[in-house]
C-alpha cells in the first residue's frame, strides 16, 4: 500500500463566535478576517509538518486547491508543490488536485506541472477535479457546464503532454490553434493522473476507463465502498479488473499515546473543522446544475448534515469511519480490518483537520510514521 499525508492548510484564528455571525466559510466570509502576519506563521508550520511525513517514511505528501475560504489557504496548488519541490527530496508530491473546470487556459496547467516533474525529477502526481460548488459562485461560471469543461480540459492537458506540438484543440468551451508545452513532463507518456471526489459516477466512470486511481474523500465507509464497488464495476465494462493500487482512500486520522487521549484530543480539531471551516449553505455545496439532475436528490441525501455546523457528532463521525483515531496500535488494527473490507491501495491521511495545533500534528505524523505505516506497507 501508499501512504500519503494531506494537508488542507486552513486558516485557524476564526472568531469564537463564527456560527452567530456567519452561515459560510466560503465565498462570503470576508478577507478582513484573515491576518498575513498570522498567515505567514501558518504557511511555514504547515510546510514543516509535510516536510516532515517524508523523513517519517511517507510515499507522498498532498496539497490541494481551493478558492476564497478559510477551509484552505491553497487557492494555487502548484505554488505549494514548487515550495515542496526543492524542500524534499524522495516523497512524490501530490496536487489534488488542480481545479481544471475552472481555468480559461488549461495549457497553463499542463506547463506548471510539466516544470514541477522537471524539477523534481519525476515525483509529481497530478489530481484533477472540478472545483466545488461553491467555488463557482467565486468565479462565476456556470455551474452546468462543469463536467463538460473538466473533460475538454483534460484532453487539452493530455494533448499538450503527449503530442509533438504545436497542435490545435477546437471544442465546445475551449479554442487553440497553438498548444505546444514548454517543457513537456519529465514521466512518460505524462505524471500520473488521480481523480479525487466525493462519489461522483461520472467521475467514477471516466477514472476507470482511463485506468486513473480514484480517491474517495470525506465519506462514510458504506459510501466508500459503494463507490469503490462502482469504480470495479466500470473496470469490469472496459475489459479488465481494477487492481487495488487504482482505488484510494481519503480519510481524517489522528494518533495520540492511549485510544482514550487520542479521542479526547482530535474531538475539538473534528468540532472545528465540521462547524467552521466546512459551514456554507447548501446552494453553495450543490449550485443548481452542478450535480446531474438523475443523481442530484440521491447526492444531496448521501451529504447530508454537510456545511451544516453541529450536524455531526464526534461519536457519529468515528462510528461511520469518517475519522480514525486512536492509539497507534488501534488505529493500525481499524486501517488493516478497513483494507480488507473496501480494497483500497491507496490512503491519503488528512493528519492535521480544524485547529489542531503544530506539536499535535508533527505527534500524529511521528506516530503514524513509526509505529503504523511499517503494518501498512505490507498490505
Amino acid at each position: 500500500m501508499e501512504i500519503y499525508g494531506f494537508h488542507l492548510m486552513p486558516y485557524m484564528n476564526m472568531p469564537e463566535d463564527f456560527n452567530d455571525k456567519y452561515d459560510s466559510a466560503w465565498v462570503t466570509y470576508s478577507n478582513s478576517n484573515f491576518d498575513p502576519k498570522y498567515g505567514h506563521e501558518l504557511y511555514n508550520l504547515y510546510l514543516d509538518e509535510l516536510e516532515f511525513c517524508e523523513r517519517m517514511g511517507f510515499d507522498g505528501i498532498g496539497v490541494n486547491e481551493h478558492h476564497q475560504t478559510a477551509y484552505g489557504l491553497m487557492p494555487s496548488p502548484n505554488v505549494m508543490a514548487a515550495t515542496l519541490a526543492r524542500r524534499t527530496t524522495k516523497v512524490k508530491i501530490a496536487i489534488l488536485g488542480n481545479a481544471i473546470s475552472l481555468r480559461d487556459h488549461p495549457q497553463r496547467v499542463a506547463e506548471e506541472v510539466a516544470m514541477l516533474d522537471v524539477i523534481t525529477g519525476g515525483r509529481i502526481i497530478s489530481g484533477f477535479v472540478r472545483g466545488i460548488g461553491a467555488e463557482y459562485y467565486s468565479f462565476r461560471l456556470d455551474p452546468t457546464k462543469s463536467k463538460e469543461r473538466f473533460f475538454e480540459a483534460h484532453d487539452i492537458i493530455i494533448q499538450a503532454w503527449t503530442q509533438p506540438g504545436p497542435t490545435s484543440y477546437h471544442g465546445k468551451h475551449y479554442h487553440f490553434t497553438h498548444i505546444n508545452s514548454w517543457p513537456v513532463p519529465y514521466q512518460k507518456p505524462h505524471p500520473p493522473i488521480w481523480c479525487p471526489s466525493q462519489g461522483s459516477r461520472d467521475t467514477i466512470h471516466f477514472a476507470a476507463e482511463r485506468r486513473y486511481p480514484y480517491l474517495q474523500t470525506f465519506s462514510s465507509i458504506p459510501s466508500v465502498k459503494k463507490s469503490f464497488d462502482l469504480y470495479r464495476e466500470a473496470a469490469e465494462e472496459f475489459g479488465y479488473t481494477a487492481p487495488a493500487e487504482q482505488l484510494g482512500w481519503s480519510v481524517l486520522i489522528y494518533c495520540a499515546e492511549t485510544d482514550a487521549r487520542a479521542l479526547e484530543e482530535a474531538e475539538e480539531h473534528a468540532a472545528y473543522f465540521f462547524s467552521k471551516h466546512l459551514v456554507m449553505p447548501t446552494d453553495f455545496l450543490f449550485p443548481p446544475g452542478y450535480l446531474p439532475a438523475e443523481t442530484h436528490q440521491k447526492t444531496v441525501q448521501s451529504k447530508a448534515g454537510l456545511g451544516t455546523p453541529g450536524a455531526f457528532q464526534f461519536k457519529d463521525l468515528i462510528d461511520r469511519g469518517m475519522l480514525i483515531a486512536g492509539s497507534p496500535d488501534s488505529v493500525r488494527d481499524q486501517l488493516i480490518e478497513l483494507n480488507r473490507t473496501l480494497g483500497f491501495g491507496k490512503l491519503n491521511i488528512n493528519m492535521h483537520f480544524g485547529n489542531m495545533p503544530h506539536h499535535r500534528t508533527m505527534k500524529n505524523i511521528e506516530l503514524l510514521g513509526k509505529h503504523v505505516l511499517p503494518a501498512l506497507r505490507a498490505l
